[in-house]
């Protein structure tokens, strides 16, 4: 039966690129360069005869500026966009005021060998092409040859990522004494960077410490973490090695790297490490949950929200099993509902609430 590739447009200004990632995707089944444009105006004129299912798009573009280009994509006809720029040309302001716009995600410009081939072989631009052509800003339709289920992993790989998981958590373990202090632990990517300002910058700076997974690239956590502070009433931050998890804190793991939470006496710390991919990804949720149950058990509340994939969901019932309180946000509300659902279908949430609703029951459970 044929199926209809995902449609994808890329827009920027260097020739090299655009046609280092049309070779890269041309082998990737299921998905299909329409076209390219070196600027957004050439992209305007391609796009009203056929319009792309996602566009990847490089901000510093000559004419017409990016981040202008995405406003009045999203004002006039939403569609997923994939921010692919370079961090020391584009700066932390601008990337940031793009995902605030809309962009459903942002990746490093990618580095090419001598031949033109793709130092990474794609497979991270391929994700997120998948992801964005899931997500809701605009009418969704099925990924083209899959069901409306994630696929189920293999058991080897689920093996692998518990073996992986086991092995950090494994370092530096010690005695833990009983506290009654709380910790929230949120997990997230695909839409999580708007799903995690709407519930951050609704807390008070009374909240339990908070420590969180975003997936998001190396570099881009930490001027993720600036912006959220500087919106937010809580301190937020990108989390390292040895921070204290305070009432009023988020910590954000930083991209490249696992968050673990650890405690010393009665106190909650983090600890940050590099290790192997953990469903895929690292900082991996699943890491993160899994310390907390170890470490708060159920002086923690834990929320998986908006992501694709299944990226803690057993960690999630983990800190369920240890006595958590567990939230998963509802499929209205999310931008791709994959590790939410994943989540769900294992038993690992006690509720299931949308997006609006979840700051006030991390409120309500900061009381207890």
């Amino acid at each position: 039966m044929n199926e209809t590739p995902i449609q994808v447009l890329i827009v920027g200004d260097s020739a090299v690129v655009r046609q280092g990632l049309s070779q890269a995707l041309a082998r990737q089944p299921g998905i299909e360069v329409m076209t390219t444009a070196s600027d957004p105006l050439v992209a305007l004129d391609r796009m009203r005869r056929n319009w792309p299912d996602v566009l990847i798009l490089d901000i510093d573009t000559p004419r017409m500026d990016g981040l202008a280009f995405l406003r009045k994509l999203m004002a006039e006809r939403p569609t997923p966009v994939i921010i692919c720029s370079s961090l020391s040309v584009t700066g932390s302001d601008t990337l940031m005021q793009a995902l605030a716009a809309g962009a459903v995600s942002i990746m490093s410009k990618p580095q090419f060998g001598p031949k033109g081939i793709l130092d990474d072989p794609a497979n991270s631009i391929v994700a997120a092409i998948r992801a964005a052509f899931r997500t809701n800003v605009r009418l969704r339709r099925p990924l083209p040859g899959a069901s409306t289920v994630t696929p189920t992993k293999p058991p080897e790989l689920d093996r692998l990522a518990r073996n992986t998981a086991d092995a950090i958590l494994a370092a530096g373990t010690g005695p833990v004494l009983k506290t009654v202090d709380k910790v929230i632990a949120i997990g997230t990517s695909t839409g999580g960077t708007q799903a995690l300002e709407e519930v951050l910058t609704r807390l008070p700076v009374t909240m339990a410490g908070i420590v969180v997974v975003q997936h998001m690239p190396e570099q881009f956590t930490a001027m993720f973490a600036e912006r959220l502070n500087s919106l937010c009433m809580i301190e937020v931050r990108e989390g390292r090695s040895n921070d204290r998890v305070l009432p009023g804190r988020a910590l954000i793991a930083p991209g490249g790297k696992h968050m673990l939470l650890k405690r010393s006496g009665s106190q909650y710390f983090v600890e940050v490490v590099d290790g192997p991919l953990v469903n895929r990804h690292k900082p991996s949720v699943d890491v993160l949950f899994r310390s907390v149950a170890r470490f708060a058990g159920s002086n923690a509340v834990g929320v998986i929200m908006t992501g694709m994939g299944d990226d803690g969901a057993r960690g999630l019932k983990e800190m369920n099993d240890a006595g958590a309180a567990t939230i998963a946000q509802d499929e209205a509300s999310c931008v791709v509902f994959g590790m939410p659902k994943e989540a769900i279908k294992l038993g690992a949430a006690d509720r299931v609430m949308s997006l609006k609703q979840i700051p006030a029951a991390l409120i309500e459970a900061n009381k207890g």
